[in-house]
């Protein structure tokens, strides 16, 4: 059957340092002519836009569309100097293997793509540092839907379409790290494999219903699941 995999970037493909984070609270600083925004919750699988709305909605504003594209314009930009100042920026364990061994699989029935809350030009950004944009023709993003789930499908459809099929014809598998991975790839569908490299939990990841579950790409036995699942 032919396969689409698609991966989340934070947490599962790498760990930004909190550059991710300090972009978005500059980016509502500078649009807003605000001193100081921290957000209050966890980020953790959350869309961009879902992100910019809740913080808009905690700082008493009217989370309108215009306003949160607002924000957006800001973002990109100061993303680039977040990322490229980050000390704690790295990729995750097993993931550049995991990527360079699905290249030279040699399948012609194989897509791999984003599935990921970030914007498209957030999100190449992010790997731009690290050269991995080049595994990744291809995404569903925060900007195609702010539901996970359906991103994730905007994703998987777009990779159908490369391979000529139609979506019902793939198996998709998701990678990512959180529980909103696990339960937006079973909302379409998908098998997710999960990796405890970002901030939940191996048990968490358990719980939430994970088809794989790895402390990271490198654990014995998860390539052989991207590989061949």
């Amino acid at each position: 059957m032919p396969r689409i995999i698609l991966f989340d970037i934070d947490g599962t493909l790498i760990r930004s340092g909190g550059a991710g984070t300090r972009a978005l609270e500059r980016a509502m600083e500078i649009a807003l002519e605000l001193d100081a925004v921290t957000a209050g919750f966890s980020f953790a699988g959350m869309t961009d836009r879902l992100i910019f709305r809740r913080m808009l909605g905690q700082l008493g504003y009217e989370p309108s569309e215009a306003l949160i594209d607002r924000v957006l314009d800001h973002y990109p930009e100061i993303l680039r100097e977040e990322i490229a100042r980050a000390e704690g920026y790295r990729v995750n364990p097993g993931m550049q293997e995991g990527l360079q061994a699905l290249a030279f699989s040699g399948r012609g029935d194989q897509a791999v793509g984003l599935g990921t809350g970030n914007v498209e030009t957030g999100a190449r950004i992010k790997l731009e540092r690290a050269d991995l944009n080049r595994h990744f023709p291809f995404g569903g993003f925060g900007c195609d839907a702010e539901d996970r789930g359906e991103l994730l499908r905007v994703g998987a459809e777009r990779g159908a379409a490369r391979l000529g099929r139609s979506l019902e014809e793939c198996s998709v598998l998701v990678v990512g790290d959180t529980p909103r991975d696990v339960s937006a790839a079973h909302a379409i569908g998908a098998r997710c494999l999960a990796v405890a490299t970002g901030g939940a939990s191996r048990g968490e990841l358990g719980d939430a219903g994970a088809d794989h579950l790895f402390d990271s790409m490198a654990e014995a036995g998860a390539l052989e699941i991207l590989l061949g699942d």
